[in-house]
């Protein structure tokens, strides 16, 4: 089922707002837009809360099938040679692999409490966060050795890289931290506050910034030392953090702030835009035609946002949808 809404947009700040305008925001690539158009595209959603995955035909906007999994599908990483999708069933401790093309499973493996998971940008390691398992795994990419745990207080949540990848910090809901791990002599760096549940994290300029979901605020945090720069206010229940794909602004949804998403320079960390959207908006990707596909965790949809007008539409998934991976040149039919 297919709705059609209008967002509150409200400006951060007037001047940022019009100084970006939207084509700043989200510039287009032809190249992604004819792949689109060739392949159809299709969007696969993780529900959470209901042991499944939700296929969308990015088209027609309407679900096209649904994958059984485990329990309890959250987060997803593409192979760095891009064969392989891999979903993360949390509570089932299991890794599902699946054609990125076809969202056919290939495989499953058992790994432990596959929370969030991400690869090294070197395609050298491959870690895991176990929220409920207080763990965090790093493991041999590719191989799927496991050659270190890290026993850790508490619930790991997201994680981002150095782009050398040295280096991954991984947020700590449980105990407000962060924690630096150094992938090459596998000890921890530091660990230090940064806020109330720290939960989406991304590196910047030498800064690692993470969404404090019990607060109202992204905190600024040095990477070498951990120490707290600065602290931006966007608005309650600050979650997830996403380049845009121009790299020129960073996305952060608020789940609770009215359940807004707010627009961050990069240069400055400044707030430039707010566009309000209700039902909990969790992940994020940005479609080749400009549109911003969300998950709406708590109304158990999925919303298609103009970034230039504000207007959305809503698309009906499975209970508390987490996870998003979009495909422009996946085939959303069986």
């Amino acid at each position: 089922m297919v709705t059609k809404d209008r967002s509150g947009l409200d400006g951060m700040t007037r001047r940022g707002a019009l100084a970006l305008g939207a084509a700043a925001l989200l510039p287009r690539s032809a190249g992604a837009q004819a792949g689109a158009q060739a392949g159809g595209g299709a969007v696969l959603i993780m529900n959470s809360g209901a042991a499944s995955l939700s296929v969308i035909d990015m088209a027609t906007r309407r679900e096209t099938r649904r994958i059984p999994v485990l329990r309890e599908p959250h987060h997803w990483a593409l192979t760095p040679d891009h064969k392989e999708l891999l979903i993360g069933d949390s509570s089932g401790n299991e890794l599902q692999v699946l054609d990125p093309r076809t969202f056919a499973v290939t495989r499953r493996m058992p790994i432990s409490n596959p929370y969030h998971l991400q690869f090294s940008g070197d395609g050298k390691f491959f870690v895991v966060a176990g929220l409920a398992r207080n763990q965090i795994d790093i493991y041999e990419a590719g191989s799927y050795k496991l050659l270190k745990r890290f026993p850790i207080k508490s619930m790991p949540s997201h994680m981002d890289f150095l782009p050398d990848s040295s280096v991954v910090f991984v947020t700590l809901q449980g105990t407000g931290r962060i924690a630096a791990i150094d992938l090459r002599r596998l000890e921890i760096l530091w660990d230090e506050p940064c806020g109330n549940a720290p939960a989406g994290l991304l590196v910047h300029a030498g800064r690692v910034l993470a969404g404090n979901m019990g607060g109202d605020d992204v905190a600024v945090l040095d990477a070498k030392t951990g120490k707290t720069l600065r602290r931006i206010r966007t608005g309650k229940g600050a979650h997830t953090l996403f380049w845009a794909p121009d790299r020129k602004t960073i996305w952060v949804n608020n789940r609770l702030d009215q359940q807004s998403v707010v627009v961050l320079d990069a240069a400055t960390l400044d707030p430039v835009r707010r566009y309000r959207l209700p039902g909990g908006p969790d992940d994020l990707e940005f479609a080749p035609d400009g549109n911003i596909w969300f998950t709406m965790r708590f109304v158990h949809k999925v919303a298609v946002m103009d970034p230039r007008s504000g207007d959305f539409t809503t698309i009906d998934v499975g209970r508390s949808p987490h996870g998003i991976f979009l495909n422009p040149r996946a085939i959303a039919t069986a």
